[in-house]
């Protein structure tokens, strides 16, 4: 499926310009429609909940082949930090390294079983440099965002894996501001946990998120709050059972909702080329910031090119007042505005966004 017919799919898009993906994506008509059958369903009586229990299910295997991954190895969760709460209880003792200003979601989750190591930005940035010097043999765990929420920032993970390998430490990426927008390359980059929660990029309900564990790492894994979800399928409800072997012994129960939700956001995202998504969502990022710099706005970190363009400004509240204006959807951080393209989004965006800025 191409840009135009993909964006045809979200009918908040023929009002506003909606550049607020980092913050929630506007609801696409397949996933909007699932939940409006589902509440029918619901109010009429006229339900199996059986089946709706069977989503989260549904949904880690649609989730696996779209990160290609292992089903085995993901755990349905309900949030980034649960997924970091329960890889920071699985671990042995150690300091956990961290960016100071990286999302608290994932910045508190590891300070209540460990010590926290968090590594200060500098220049408005966190400096790769910076996290590699942090680690030594004491270090278990150095866990980072593939692209971060404040600065739109896209981390060296290649970089950050070799150091970590380099001391023995651990490496956890929270992909929830990239994954859906930008490939991730699991094979490659060889993390031992990463997670992401499918509220913003990968277009899901709030409350569906995914934890995948290296095989390797499995046995370690235990569950944060054990529940009748913890036993391998076909499920019981009475007694005592086994934990199930693979990751699934860390599941949550499911909010049955946000998941027949996630269910056919994995099938839309499953539609598209992921190359293509990526190649799109950086151009049209690489050309507001090119074009706002023309206005005097600058990236507020330099580095390779995101999804998502921050820049710095002392006028952060006038220039959204302007924006809602224009029904232009951003966000302002306090010392900054951040725009974030997905593929839905194309280049009379950026120029209705310039005109608004200008």
């Amino acid at each position: 499926m191409g840009p135009v017919r993909f964006r045809e799919l979200f009918p908040a898009l023929r009002s506003t310009v909606w550049l607020d993906t980092p913050g929630s994506p506007p609801g696409a008509l397949p996933v909007t429609e699932a939940l409006r059958d589902t509440l029918t369903a619901w109010s009429s009586g006229e339900f199996d909940w059986t089946a709706w229990d069977g989503a989260a299910a549904d949904a880690r295997t649609r989730f696996a082949g779209f990160a290609g991954v292992d089903p085995a190895t993901v755990s349905t969760l309900g949030s980034l930090a649960e997924a970091a709460a329960t890889v920071a209880a699985s671990l042995p003792p150690g300091r956990i390294v961290v960016p100071a200003q990286d999302f608290r979601s994932n910045l508190f989750p590891w300070s209540v079983h460990h010590e926290l190591v968090a590594v200060p930005p500098r220049d408005g940035a966190t400096r790769i440099e910076d996290l590699i010097g942090a680690l030594d043999e004491g270090v278990s765990l150095l866990a980072v965002s593939e692209v971060t929420s404040r600065e739109g920032q896209r981390l060296d993970l290649a970089a950050l894996r070799a150091a970590t390998d380099r001391v023995g430490a651990r490496l956890f990426v929270d992909l929830t501001q990239s994954l859906g927008a930008l490939r991730f390359d699991a094979a490659t980059i060889r993390p031992d946990y990463f997670a992401v929660h499918g509220y913003k990029w990968m277009l899901c309900p709030r409350g569906a998120a995914w934890l995948v564990t290296r095989p390797d790492r499995l046995d370690e894994l235990r569950p944060l709050a054990p529940s009748w979800r913890s036993t391998s399928p076909p499920y019981g409800y009475f007694g005592a059972a086994g934990l199930a072997t693979d990751a699934g012994r860390c599941d949550a129960s499911p909010a049955w909702f946000s998941w027949i939700g996630a269910c056919e956001a994995l099938r839309l995202l499953g539609s598209l080329d992921a190359g293509d998504v990526e190649r799109h969502c950086v151009g049209l990022a690489r050309q507001l910031t090119e074009q706002a710099r023309g206005l005097g706005l600058r990236r507020v970190v330099d580095g390779p090119d995101s999804h998502i363009a921050v820049f710095h400004t002392d006028q952060a509240e006038r220039i959204a007042g302007r924006l809602r204006e224009h029904r232009v959807r951003a966000t302002a951080l306090g010392d900054r505005v951040r725009f974030g393209f997905h593929y839905f989004n194309d280049e009379a965006d950026v120029s209705a966004t310039v005109r608004a800025l200008a």
